[in-house]
């Protein structure tokens, strides 16, 4: 007889009882090494389908395929041991149908041994979340600013400014909390907008440019430890990375080119 192994991870159902208590600490990884290190801090990892921007360079997260998520997402949960590991679901993968969305993140599920999925989308998805949670896949939403409908929106522009939208963004919170998702990401929405959304939905509200009056917060790994020469303007950056990359790959070069790259002598001679 076979015994199951216990769930040692946080899980999806651990998340929504955060609630209105501790603040959700989250960032997003791509690759085995940082992802180990955020472990440590996090309670929940997301594999972004941003990474189509920040690690292969494109224009915005429209090009990300389901492979390539799929095999980043299995890089960063071989990387941890504890953090909830949230895979993005890219476009055009889960929008056409219900049945085209469970097969797709069944498949993420599987392949990557992730344990959840995230979408895009308020009331027009409701119907597809309740589909997915039904059957055993536990979906993130994400409202507001939603970067693979950037063609639609015209660009990356703050939600919320104007208070006649407001009603729209509320039905979409409500829409996703009705049809079982855990937990929400809003991104890119004025503070009076966010708070009144995570007062008024039952499950935790996960803030990207969203003010602090969500119950936890999450960046791009990338933003944060300063290897975007333009991160968005509500980053705080906590790091130097890219200069210090830079000095570091400039000092090896120089020595190379001089012939004093240090330690071989130690390992030739």
């Amino acid at each position: 007889m076979s015994t199951q192994k216990p769930i040692r991870r946080t899980t999806a159902p651990q998340i929504t009882r955060r609630k209105g208590g501790d603040p959700i600490v989250s960032l997003t990884s791509y690759h085995a090494h940082t992802a180990a290190i955020v472990d440590e801090y996090a309670d929940f990892i997301l594999v972004g389908d941003s990474l189509g921007m920040v690690m292969h360079g494109m224009e915005s997260t429209v090009g990300v395929s389901l492979e390539l998520m799929i095999m980043h997402g299995k890089a960063v949960v071989r990387g941890t041991k504890k953090a909830l590991v949230v895979v993005d679901m890219p476009f055009g993968t889960y929008e056409e149908s219900p049945s085209e969305a469970f097969r797709n993140a069944a498949r993420v599920m599987k392949e990557t041994q992730c344990g959840a999925v995230k979408l895009e989308g308020g009331v027009r998805m409701a119907e597809t979340i309740n589909f997915l949670t039904e059957r055993g896949i536990p979906v993130m939403a994400h409202t507001g600013l939603t970067p693979q409908s950037v063609n639609v929106m015209g660009g990356f522009r703050t939600q919320g400014r104007d208070e006649d939208t407001w009603a729209m963004h509320e039905a979409d919170a409500r829409a996703v909390a009705d049809a079982g998702a855990f937990s929400i990401v809003l991104e890119g929405m004025v503070e009076p907008l966010a708070a009144r959304i995570t007062s008024q939905i039952p499950i935790p509200t996960i803030g990207i440019g969203a003010s602090p009056e969500c119950d936890g917060q999450i960046l791009v790994l990338e933003d944060m430890l300063g290897l975007n020469p333009t991160p968005p303007k509500f980053v705080k950056v906590y790091g130097n990375l890219g200069g210090q990359i830079e000095a570091a790959v400039k000092a090896y070069a120089d020595e190379v080119k001089a012939r004093k790259f240090p330690g071989e002598e130690q390992v030739y001679r």
